[in-house]
C-alpha cells in the first residue's frame, strides 16, 4: 500500500474516531518526530498530548458558555493592593478547591463594588478549570427560577443551580424576598447542604438577613446550614467601581 493510500486512511479513520486535532497536526507532528528522532512511543504521546489538549480547551469553553458568568476574570486580575485590609493569604488558599472536595460553602461580605463578585468567578473559573461543573445566578434570578419550578410542581433537582459541584449565588441583600421567595431560598440551601458547595456574595451583614428574608426562623435554618462548613471572608475597602471616577476627579 501506497504511503499517499495509507495517508487518506489515517485521515479517514481520525474523522471517523472525531479526532480532528491529530488530523490538523499530524504532518507537523511527523515531519518534527522525525527530525527529533523520536520514538514511536514518544511521537504518539505527542499527537494524544495535542488532541486533549484541545478538547479540554473546548470543554473549558463550552462550560464556561453556559455556566451563566457575567465575565471572565482570574484571581491573577485582582487587585489586592486596593483592598489593603483583605486576607490575601486566606483568599488565596480557596484556590486549591479543598473546600469543593469537602463540601462546604465561601461567603463573600462587604458593600458594593470591593470585588466580591470577582472573587467568586475567580473561583468559579479555577473550579471549570480543574474539571468541575459550575453555576453563576444572582439572588433575583435564583428566585425567579425557583419560584417556577414551585410553581410547575417540579423540584428542580435536575437543574444546574442544584447539582452542579459549585453554585455562586451573586447580590444576597440587594433586594428583599418574600417569607415564601425565602422558604424556596432554604429548600435550596438546604437541598446543597453537605452535598455540594456554594459561593454567596452579599452587601449585608448576617445580623441584617432576618429583616432582609423576612422570616427570622427561616434565616436562622438557612445560615445554620451556610456556615456549618464555610470560610467567611469579609472585604471593607473602597469601592473598585469608584475608584476610577476618584482619580478623575482630582485630575
Amino acid at each position: 500500500m501506497t504511503d499517499t493510500l495509507v495517508t487518506d486512511r489515517i485521515e479517514a479513520n481520525l474523522t471517523r474516531l472525531r479526532l480532528p486535532r491529530i488530523r490538523e497536526i499530524l504532518d507537523q507532528i511527523i515531519q518534527s518526530a522525525e527530525q527529533k528522532k523520536q520514538s514511536y512511543l514518544s511521537f504518539l504521546d505527542d499527537l494524544l498530548e495535542e488532541e486533549v489538549a484541545q478538547k479540554e480547551q473546548r470543554r473549558i469553553e463550552t462550560a464556561l458558555k453556559i455556566s451563566g458568568l457575567p465575565f471572565i476574570k482570574g484571581i491573577d486580575e485582582f487587585d489586592f493592593t486596593f483592598q489593603p485590609k483583605l486576607d490575601r493569604q486566606r483568599v488565596m488558599s480557596l484556590f486549591d478547591l479543598t473546600f469543593i472536595r469537602q463540601k462546604g460553602n465561601v461567603i463573600f461580605l462587604g458593600p458594593p463594588g470591593v470585588g466580591k463578585t470577582h472573587l467568586a468567578v475567580s473561583l468559579a473559573l479555577k473550579a471549570c478549570q480543574a474539571g468541575l461543573s459550575i453555576y453563576f445566578t444572582t439572588m433575583p434570578d435564583l428566585i425567579i427560577k425557583l419560584k417556577k419550578d414551585h410553581e410547575a410542581g417540579r423540584p428542580g433537582k435536575g437543574r444546574s443551580y442544584y447539582k452542579s459541584s459549585l453554585v455562586i449565588v451573586d447580590e444576597v441583600g440587594y433586594t428583599p424576598v418574600t417569607r415564601e421567595e425565602c422558604n424556596l431560598f432554604f429548600q435550596f440551601i438546604a437541598n446543597r447542604y453537605e452535598k455540594a458547595s456554594t459561593v454567596i456574595t452579599s452587601n449585608k451583614a448576617f445580623s441584617d438577613w432576618a429583616e432582609l428574608l423576612q422570616d427570622p426562623i427561616i434565616v436562622t435554618a438557612i445560615l445554620d446550614r451556610l456556615l456549618h462548613h464555610s470560610a467567611v471572608i469579609n472585604i471593607k475597602g473602597n469601592s473598585y467601581r469608584l475608584k476610577g471616577k476618584a482619580m478623575n476627579s482630582v485630575q
